[in-house]
């Protein structure tokens, strides 16, 4: 059996990034409220500050600071009610000494005025004259205008994927329509001779399809839209065809199988024999997913991942996941939990290796327990929620010792 040539993981990244890596131009303009998900294509400066003009933050009356001063429980300061300013109305009303208006929160702060008294320190003694207990500082219980967002601050950068709360920046400064990346295209091939459809019949020896599914989601999370998903034999022409058809209409591909030096499995051979087919990398000091395959085709990404689910999975997050961020122009999104480990967990001399782990809370701690069995179980999958990264230097982890989890 011939031996594979392997590469670090960080060589591996590096070759992508020399190899595979372009800039991505395209984007497409939508309205502000569709953009959940979606990934900024540029940044985006607010027009306007905000807020518009300066509001009080709490119920009370609105008045000159330096009126309160000396005021206390047994001395209050008395103020001559002016009137009051109404929620969604101007600031017709001027504040001068001695005086106060009462404002609730959120409204305009009236010409004059420079800080408010809350109305639990305030005791109103008429219609028009109330008594403060507590002396306030200038700009105290009010927000200034521009005092969140200055005209020009960016409100949205590059690369980042939009959550709810920037659809509310963007709202809240008036931006109704903009850019975001043209979703990547990534189509996914499932081979083997014994993989079947996953929710027809099953005859004996044969395994319902995973991988195409379980990719497909990852993909999806990874802020890409699927193309075509194909389950394909063993046979050379049938999986040169199912490339072809891929790349018609993807950006990037992703083969499941087929990538270790076994006699039957050929994708390696099949990329290079597709014009302008190359293979960079075939096979990473990585357990699991010693076999993977990274290569082009013209311009276009393909990756060969090893079939086994739980393999493919991890492959997938270090390897395609990155190469869509990388293309989106987006920072690794990297959720990240520290946490102690459950027992003790070896490690493979010589590479890097990536444990899948289920995390348990206990005694306000997050306990990281390894998720044993053969790499083409399926409940190892269902149960993984993360993974720890053992350096290929390390020998293995000690039960108690603290850990990062990187969660999926």
């Amino acid at each position: 059996m011939k031996l594979l040539k392997v590469h670090s993981v960080t060589e591996t990244r590096n070759i992508i990034d020399s190899m595979l890596y372009k800039s991505w131009d395209y984007f497409e303009e939508i309205h502000a409220e569709e953009s959940i998900g979606r990934v900024a294509f540029e940044n985006i400066y607010s027009p306007i500050e905000l807020p518009e003009h300066t509001k009080s933050v709490v119920d009370g009356y609105a008045l000159k600071s330096k009126d309160t001063i000396g005021a206390g429980e047994s001395m209050p300061v008395f103020l001559d009610v002016l009137g009051q300013i109404e929620m969604g109305k101007g600031d017709d009303i001027e504040v001068k000494n001695n005086t106060a208006v009462y404002v609730p929160t959120g409204a305009i702060i009236p010409k004059g005025a420079d800080g408010v008294v809350m109305i639990e320190y305030v005791e109103n003694l008429d219609e028009n004259t109330i008594a403060a207990y507590v002396p306030i500082a200038p700009g105290q219980g009010l927000i200034e205008k521009g005092d969140d967002i200055k005209k020009g601050d960016t409100v949205l950068t590059k690369g980042k994927r939009i959550r709810a709360g920037d659809i509310a920046v963007l709202c809240a400064v008036g931006i109704e329509r903009i850019k975001v990346c043209k979703k990547i295209k990534l189509s996914i091939i499932s081979t083997g001779d014994e993989i079947v459809d996953s929710f027809g019949k099953v005859k004996k020896g044969q395994i319902r399809d995973i991988n195409t599914h379980l990719l497909a989601s990852m993909a999806l999370e990874s802020g890409a839209d699927i193309g075509l998903k194909i389950l394909t034999k063993d046979v050379f022409d049938d999986i040169k065809r199912a490339i072809e058809e891929s790349l018609e209409i993807s950006d990037m591909v992703v083969i499941s199988g087929g990538s270790s030096a076994g006699n039957k499995d050929m994708t390696v051979n099949v990329i290079k024999a597709l014009k302008k087919g190359e293979v960079f990398v075939h096979g990473v000091a990585v357990k699991p997913g010693k076999p993977t395959i990274i290569g082009k085709v013209g311009d276009k990404a393909v990756f060969g991942l090893p079939g086994h689910p739980a393999s493919a999975m991890i492959i997938y997050k270090i390897f395609v996941d990155y190469l869509i961020k990388k293309y989106y122009s987006m920072e690794e999104e990297r959720i990240l939990i520290e946490g102690i480990s459950a027992e003790n967990i070896h490690s493979a001399p010589g590479k890097e290796t990536y444990q899948a782990v289920e995390l348990l809370y206990k005694d306000g701690a997050y306990e990281a327990l390894p998720i044993y069995g053969k790499s083409a179980a399926i409940s190892k999958v269902a149960k993984s929620e993360g993974f720890i990264r053992i350096d290929e230097n390390k020998e293995g982890i000690r039960k108690g010792e603290k850990i990062i989890v990187e969660l999926f």
